[in-house]
């Protein structure tokens, strides 16, 4: 085989690398200690996973429980400015009901605003 030959086999590898990548899923795990409520879907409390496509900022969460899918949500990723040092979720109480309304994920230096909630409420707000 000669170098130009090597050159192409390495090329197609590379960009095949890169498509594969380009399309997987990035996945989070999620702890509810309560019930929370997400576009109408009452949550459990207990363990979920969460995953979605694309680098952002406006990505669409599948939030999983065990195997089953549970909810489907348009989320928008943002970016802190340093990296979570803890999974926390991000809530929103309104007469007694905990709405969820972001997720933060330790070591990482993005968090998710989930759901339709339009009220511009950031990752780590206190609203």
């Amino acid at each position: 085989m000669n170098f130009t030959n090597i050159a192409k086999s390495l090329l197609v590898s590379v960009t095949i690398l890169l498509a594969s990548t380009a399309f997987a899923a990035t996945k989070a795990s999620l702890t509810l200690e309560h019930p929370a409520t997400i576009n109408g879907t009452t949550l459990k409390a207990g363990d979920y996973k969460l995953e979605w496509e694309g680098t952002g900022p406006n990505v669409e969460v599948t939030i999983l429980h065990g195997k089953n899918v549970v909810a489907k949500v348009p989320a928008r990723l943002v970016d802190m400015t340093y990296p979570s040092q803890n999974n926390a979720v991000v809530f929103h109480n309104s007469n007694g009901s905990n709405t969820l309304t972001g997720a933060r994920f330790q070591g990482r230096k993005y968090g998710l605003e989930l759901g339709e909630s339009g009220d511009g409420m950031a990752v780590g707000s206190s609203k």
